[in-house]
């Protein structure tokens, strides 16, 4: 993978490179994700040992730091560095990624939605590492790279720095006891068994709340989109956080009090209460809030934009893309 992201630096920075040799290194950025998907697939099956789970911990952070190392970098100068830093960590980051599709079918009930999503986000991310890439050949700067790449690190920092310190542990007690609280409230005869964060109601086991049932990822999510905007007035970020994070933990607080009343009184099966209807309330609920700080932020949205559009480039892959599709561009 070293002697691969080599060749696809050095061939970045050359000009006179021909039509076949641009489109073999820019093949790279969907030859090398590809690799780590089969290879993860078989060498490291569910359930990952404790070993590997810990040395996870360093391509994740890396990948992470490199990122956002390379969009301060992009921030505040055009150096070419930052690009490379992040075409890098891009890569590195992906690699995490590519080990964790099995992990979250099975440890989350066959869930085969996030297991997808994690598959096409390796993809994903190195496409981005991929404009990178481009951006130094023609020597541009496209803002919501960049920012992409600062939202990408600082959420990813604030999230995996929680889930791997004492910090997951306080904020799940927080949660479970804020989430009793909402059952009492709206049905009553709710406690959490001591010493765990079991949620019973009416004297029967319901719901344990995980890590995941925090929604820290959701709001990290907007931490980051707000975080790595430029030149934004601070009061508008504050205001922009306050009317996504406030909204985003008290909805939850309601979504695992439904989730633990369907499931106690069943009414349905765990796939359906939080695999369906749970998720789908859940991504309803970021949309609406993404407009309304959209409307406080409209700069987000151009980023936004920008990012769907940035096939336009009509890079190699771009114009291979279209050739087999039989499209001209």
């Amino acid at each position: 993978m070293i002697i691969l992201l080599n060749s696809i630096l050095i061939s970045g920075k050359i000009c006179n490179m021909g039509e076949k040799e641009r489109l073999s290194v820019a093949s790279l950025f969907l030859i090398i994700p590809t690799i780590m998907l089969i290879f993860s697939y078989y060498s490291y099956p569910y359930p990952l040992e404790r070993s590997f789970v810990s040395f996870l911990q360093i391509p994740m952070f890396l990948g992470l730091g490199l990122i956002f190392f390379g969009f301060l970098i992009s921030f505040f100068s055009k150096e070419k560095l930052g690009n490379i830093l992040k075409i890098i960590g891009w890569f590195v980051f992906a690699f995490f990624w590519s080990t964790q599709p099995s992990t979250l079918y099975f440890s989350e009930g066959k869930d085969i939605f996030n297991a997808v999503v994690c598959v096409i986000g390796v993809y994903v991310l190195c496409y981005i590492a991929y404009h990178e890439w481009l951006s130094i050949k023609r020597n541009e700067n496209i803002s919501c790279i960049n920012w992409i790449a600062g939202a990408s690190a600082l959420s990813g920092l604030i999230y995996f720095g929680i889930e791997r310190t004492v910090l997951n542990t306080i904020l799940k007690n927080i949660v479970t006891q804020h989430s009793k609280d909402a059952l009492n409230i709206i049905i009553g005869n709710a406690y959490v068994q001591v010493g765990t964060t079991n949620i019973f109601l009416d004297g029967e086991y319901a719901v344990t709340i995980i890590f995941a049932c925090t929604a820290i990822q959701a709001m990290v999510i907007f931490v980051g989109m707000i975080g790595a905007l430029p030149k934004i007035d601070l009061k508008r970020r504050i205001i922009g956080l306050v009317v996504t994070l406030i909204p985003i933990y008290f909805l939850n607080l309601l979504r695992n009090a439904m989730v633990a009343f369907l499931l106690q009184r069943d009414i349905t099966n765990f796939f359906w209460a939080h695999n369906v209807l749970s998720k789908a309330g859940s991504l309803i609920t970021l949309i609406v809030l993404l407009m309304i700080v959209i409307k406080i932020i409209p700069e987000i949205l151009d980023e936004i934009f920008c990012l769907v559009d940035i096939h336009k480039r009509n890079g190699p892959l771009e114009k291979l893309a279209f050739k087999v599709l039989g499209r001209k561009k």
